[in-house]
């Protein structure tokens, strides 16, 4: 044996038993060793001879690692031993079963062949349903009426006092149609609505064998269908033009103001859960909510009637709702004269003010007629003018046609999305306004007002709360710190002596009347304090059997705004300012320029 081969098995013999290098090496001498006994017959290539002496037909596979859990097989007889210097042959492992033939498909059957996709037809828009398919989809699948109308056996409604028995009925009928429509009630038209509560109030009168008179089954039909379309027994009380307030304390205690006198209404609400599901109505026809996280809100009705709502954990006895009514034709100025709110010398001077561009505030308290006031004074504004009106709850009603109505927004949910007062104001400056009329100033929008009026907005118009003129003054100071500016009180004094032109106060009275107590002129400023000059007022003489009475006159002096008025062609006779004679207000002396003849 050579050097080289000699080396060759020493390095062999280093390497483990179960190399694939040593295995290979094994075979390999093995063949060579079988080529030299035959004497090179029965050549046979090296495949053959590493297949035979593996001793299994077919393709040589690599060696595998014996498997730990499965006993190897016994082993077949062993060929002749080697010298030392080959290394011994591992036994063979025998080879996996061979794969199953696939059976060939018969020459006379054909291949399956898959189905072809059918083809998808587009859907066909179904054709708008009639007012009958409506009313029949609403209607329940199953079941008749009568079986989803009954009542216990024991019930019997005819045992039942009448009240008790007419507000039986109307849940039943009203809760089995709230049933079936859903949120669909606000798609069906009021026909639809009212057939089908018809059918089911007929219905169950006749699986209950309750017979009612026709006056009774017509009241009960319109108050279930009050309570479906409309606002529940409130629409009685809207519908009467009379009526200019309604205030609701729980769902038993409704009180009216009816010729300036309250008094209580003869209807109420079944319960508390009936109050709260006309309220969430009105309430949401505004985009707005009230639960317990927002139990305080502001609304108005289709009709602008103002709307506002407090509800238990802050109102104890139940939810409260109190109703501002608009009325149908808004009062016009001549209505005020005849309800002897104001004189037609007031009311003269007030237009040629509205006019002549003048910046009016009107004061008052609460429900003293403020916001009717400035309605009409808002008509005195010339058609051709843009007017810009900003509110919490729109109510003024204006006629002309040049208008764009702004309305305040609170916040969501999530406590985003509120838009105030102010920001509307700012935003109107940016809108080319003619005028600018604020439903009520109560925050730091005071200051945004004072600006506007003073950087070229003249006309402006607005409301506060107060009770005298000069209470206004300060008011307004107050709201002006509210707008979080560090301003000194000399700073915001002068903005309102050259801001403000007429101060309109409107209170009211004992016996219920709402009289303009004061017409006043913001003259200038004198030192630290804003001087004011009543030019009309109303003096308060007594009070016999349930009214008040007094009269308006004029003090006697003369606007300073004269000039203002008579450049603008709205001149005032001298006349108007007059005081009444008995209203102890002295009539001061003028001198009178009589031109020269030429």
């Amino acid at each position: 044996m050579s050097p080289s081969a000699t080396c060759g098995s020493r390095a062999i013999a280093l390497l483990p038993p179960r190399s694939p290098v040593r295995k290979a090496r094994s075979v390999a001498s093995g063949a060579v060793r079988e080529f030299e006994r035959t004497g090179g017959k029965d050549r046979l290539s090296l495949l053959e001879r590493i297949q035979k002496s593996q001793g299994e037909p077919g393709s040589p596979t690599p060696p595998k690692p014996p498997a730990r859990a499965v006993q190897p097989p016994a082993a077949p007889p062993q060929p002749p031993p080697a010298p030392r210097s080959a290394p011994v042959a591992p036994p063979a492992r025998p080879a996996p079963p061979a794969a199953r033939p696939a059976q060939p498909v018969p020459p006379d059957q054909p291949r399956p062949v898959a189905p072809a996709p059918r083809p998808v037809a587009r859907p066909t828009p179904a054709p708008a349903p009639t007012l009958a398919e409506r009313v029949a989809a609403a209607k329940p699948a199953t079941g008749s009426i009568e079986a989803a109308v009954a009542m216990p056996a024991n019930a019997n409604l005819n045992d039942l006092p009448e009240a008790e028995r007419l507000h039986r009925i109307k849940a039943a009928v009203h809760d089995r149609i709230i049933g079936e429509l859903g949120e669909r009630a606000n798609e069906l038209d009021k026909e639809a609505i009212s057939q089908r509560a018809t059918e089911v109030l007929d219905a169950y009168l006749s699986a209950r064998r309750v017979t009612l008179t026709t006056q009774t089954r017509a009241q009960l039909l319109g108050a279930l269908l009050a309570d479906i379309l409309g606002f529940g027994p409130l629409d009685i009380l809207l519908a009467d033009e009379t009526i200019s307030d309604i205030m609701v304390n729980g769902p038993f205690k409704v009180y009216i103001e009816r010729g300036n006198k309250m008094q209580r209404a003869a209807i109420k609400f079944d319960s508390d859960a009936h109050l709260m599901q006309i309220i969430s109505r009105i309430v949401t026809g505004v985009g707005r909510r009230v639960d317990e996280s927002s139990p305080m809100v502001d609304a108005r009705l289709p009709d602008g009637s103002r709307v506002n709502v407090i509800i238990p954990p802050l109102a104890v006895k139940g939810a409260s709702m109190t109703i501002r009514k608009m009325r149908k034709d808004p009062l016009q100025i001549e209505d005020l004269i005849r309800n002897n709110t104001l004189t037609q010398e007031m009311a003269t001077f007030l237009k040629a003010c509205v006019n002549a561009r003048m910046n009016i505030i009107v004061a008052g308290g609460g429900s003293s007629g403020k916001t009717t006031t400035l309605n009409v004074l808002s008509g005195f504004i010339p058609s051709d003018e843009r007017i810009i009106t900003v509110e919490d709850a729109a109510e003024l009603q204006l006629r002309q046609i040049h208008v764009i109505n702004l309305e305040s927004r609170p916040t969501n949910v999530e406590g985003k999305g509120g838009v105030s007062i102010r920001d509307l104001v700012i935003n109107t400056l940016r809108m080319r306004p003619d005028r600018i009329v604020v439903g009520e100033v109560r925050s730091g929008e005071a200051l945004d007002m004072l600006q506007a009026m003073n950087t070229g907005h003249d006309g402006s118009l607005t409301t506060v709360h107060s009770n005298t003129p000069r209470d206004t003054i300060s008011r307004l100071e107050t709201l002006v710190l509210m707008a979080g500016m560090e301003l000194p009180s000399r700073a915001i004094r002068e903005q309102i002596a050259s801001a403000i032109n007429i101060i309109i106060q409107q209170n009211r009275l004992r016996d219920g009347s709402r009289k303009i107590t004061y017409i006043s002129e913001v003259t200038g400023i004198e030192g630290d304090q804003i001087s004011l000059q009543d030019i009309f007022v109303y003096k308060q003489s007594g009070y016999e059997n349930g009214k008040v009475t007094g009269m308006l006159t004029a003090t006697g002096a003369v606007p300073k705004m004269m000039e203002t008025l008579e450049s603008t062609g709205n001149a005032v006779p001298l006349s108007f300012f007059d005081p009444h004679p008995d209203s102890g207000f002295v009539r001061p002396k003028r001198l009178h320029v009589v031109p020269k003849a030429a």
